[in-house]
């Protein structure tokens, strides 16, 4: 279980439309399931790739979704005007911080280096007692598997300490995303006790 009431989700995912269909419709169908799940959806505000098909369909749902860009973002044209609500911030650190400080767990879709990013720096967060929520990668058609393998590389070549292998769980599927926030274990408040490996 994990330690409080999750209300509202960080969504990391791409803004490509050139991604193959199969993480299109994966995004989809997250979107959809956090709606019917009844919780709230942040992400980085865009209205492309499995952006834009996320928040719509979260959107169609029912759900409420914001979406927080940076001012250039926006000034391109790239925000998405149809959300609950659209939060224009100065910068990428900015965005970054504010998804997760709104938010009461992660998830990753499959993306490109700035979903990987994000990711890695939520796990970050996390290691360190700065955020303590469930992260969740969805590993749709596998595509995580290399990302878990080195994870757990960390793990085994001392660079991280065995507890900090529970600092995410995987989800097969988009539908499975609120049972294994739900399943997550409790991340503890003593974490920085043991954030750096003696």
């Amino acid at each position: 279980m994990s330690e409080k009431q999750v209300g509202t989700v960080c969504v990391y995912c791409a803004s490509s439309e050139r991604s193959p269909a199969v993480y299109l419709e994966a995004a989809a169908r997250l979107g959809k399931h956090l709606a019917t799940a009844g919780l709230g959806i942040v992400y980085g505000g865009s209205s492309l790739g499995s952006m834009g098909r996320m928040a719509a369909a979260a959107l169609e749902a029912g759900g409420r979704v914001t979406g927080v860009i940076p001012k250039f973002m926006d000034e391109l044209e790239w925000g998405n005007k149809n959300l609950s609500e659209l939060r224009i911030v100065e910068d990428m650190h900015e965005r970054k911080r504010l998804m997760l400080e709104l938010s009461d767990a992660v998830v990753a879709l499959p993306g490109g280096c700035g979903t990987l990013e994000e990711l890695f720096e939520a796990i970050t967060w996390k290691r360190l007692g700065l955020f303590f929520g469930p992260v969740v990668l969805v590993n749709v058609n596998r595509f995580f598997d290399p990302c878990l393998e080195l994870l757990a590389n960390t793990v085994s070549q001392g660079f991280m300490d065995e507890r900090h292998a529970a600092m995410w769980s995987v989800a097969d599927e988009p539908e499975s995303v609120a049972a294994a926030i739900e399943a997550a274990p409790k991340w503890p408040r003593t974490a920085r006790s043991f954030a750096a490996v003696r």
